[in-house]
């Protein structure tokens, strides 16, 4: 059985529950988001931030800013497709 809080993953073990922090103290939606955009072939030599983009996003359609140290993308993410990428600066 495992329970999904944010990030966090409880893991039912024998009655108890044990929290698994190894992979997910790394994980940020700027980390995400860079990795994702890297897969794709655009550079993010280190990521800085990332904002959501209130406005743009919509249900099941969200709308990132990703600031790298060397370009800002605007990132739309949809499930179950690859992100859509448009270099800002």
């Amino acid at each position: 059985m495992y329970k999904v809080f944010g990030l966090l993953v409880l893991a039912g073990t024998m009655g108890g529950l044990t929290a698994s922090f190894a992979q997910t103290a790394q994980e940020t939606p700027q980390t995400m988001l860079a990795a994702q955009i890297r897969m794709q072939g655009f550079a993010c030599d280190k990521a800085l931030g990332a904002r959501r983009d209130a406005k743009r996003s919509k249900p099941d359609h969200a709308v990132w800013v990703l600031r790298c140290s060397n370009a800002t993308y605007r990132v739309s993410r949809a499930p179950d497709m690859a992100a859509r990428v448009e270099p800002l600066r």
